[in-house]
């Protein structure tokens, strides 16, 4: 495939911004008949996400590690089995993940939006499954899995999209092909880095093996919001790293979980992104390049390593060979 057959990456203009809502987003546009299936759905962005796709009308699944918790959950916040239901799902057990999709698959229902939003960040070192580490298997070969094998209802759809959250934690590594399990020794950082930038190129490769199959993928960096995703994290780290105060005060520049969620419910719902696909996109829209002299560099933009075609191929294959999953194979 020639560079001039992908899309852009750069903006289109979309109306929305860094303050826009999910529910903003989805203002007018009716789901009405569209299944969804939200990851992590019942916490943080990954709730707002719901929250608006469910407003929309689109009947969503919530695959949870703890069905029990996520179901109190979301009956709490209005969204009763009725309009979202939930299932079991351990994105770091591989076995976990085709049992869910088979069940899936087992209602005859076409998939027009899956949403990867479940992640952990910066989590002490566990290994999983023969070995991999948990980062890096959790955010991204839980997910490379579960696409892969909910691709049959993915393309019955006939127009679908796949939305993966990256962030811009993607800048602090590339994937790191000949020690990606961390055997070297263990950095929390680096490894959430290399995670999600697995999580762009996954978007990256996944829009070109499935574009011709009706189905779209993009990577999104919600922005920096304070969920369940900082879990692993004290107090004092969030403090050095400046993102509050000594008294708890969050800087200025962080959202909302309501306009967390804004930019993954852009990209699985917009018209304005029909026909394009393979990029990473923020304050929703599709982000520029880095600026390397940007004194934002660390926080704007898409860096190369995270949308290189190569780099997406060189982990499609690492990853299928991983998990002994392809649906391209």
């Amino acid at each position: 495939m020639s560079k001039d057959s992908r899309t852009p990456q750069r903006p289109i203009a979309s109306g929305f911004g860094h303050g826009t809502t999910a529910m903003e987003v989805v203002a007018g546009i009716d789901l009405t008949g569209k299944t969804a299936v939200v990851t992590g759905g019942y916490s943080g962005l990954g709730l707002e996400t719901v929250r608006a796709l469910s407003a929309a009308g689109a009947r969503v699944t919530v695959p949870a590690r703890r069905p029990g918790h996520a179901r109190k959950v979301l009956d709490s916040a209005g969204l009763p089995a009725d309009a979202v239901a939930v299932a079991a799902l351990d994105l770091a057990d591989q076995a976990s993940v085709k049992e869910f999709a088979a069940w899936f698959r087992s209602s005859g229902e076409a998939l027009d939006i899956l949403i990867n939003n479940a992640a952990i960040m910066a989590s002490p070192e566990r290994r999983v499954g023969p070995g991999w580490e948990s980062q890096f298997a959790t955010n991204h070969l839980g997910h490379f899995t579960l696409v892969n094998t909910l691709w049959p209802a993915l393309s019955a759809a006939g127009s679908a999209r796949v939305v993966s959250l990256s962030s811009t934690g993607h800048k602090l590594s590339p994937i790191r092909f000949e020690d990606i399990n961390f055997g070297l020794g263990y950095d929390k950082w680096k490894a959430y880095g290399q995670a999600k930038t697995a999580n762009a190129l996954f978007a990256v490769e996944l829009d070109r093996l499935g574009k011709a199959g009706g189905v779209r993928a993009f990577a999104v960096h919600p922005g920096g919001i304070m969920t369940e995703l900082q879990r692993h994290l004290a107090r004092e780290e969030m403090i050095a790293a400046g993102w509050m105060n000594a008294e708890g005060k969050v800087r200025e520049g962080f959202k909302t979980p309501e306009q967390g969620a804004a930019t993954s419910v852009w990209t699985a719902t917009s018209p304005a992104l029909a026909g394009m696909g393979g990029v990473y996109c923020e304050d929703c829209d599709i982000a520029e390049p880095t600026d390397p002299a940007s004194p934002l560099a660390r926080y704007r933009g898409v860096d190369p390593h995270a949308v290189d075609p190569e780099a997406a191929q060189r982990l499609w294959a690492l990853s299928a060979d991983m998990t002994g999953v392809n649906a391209f194979g």
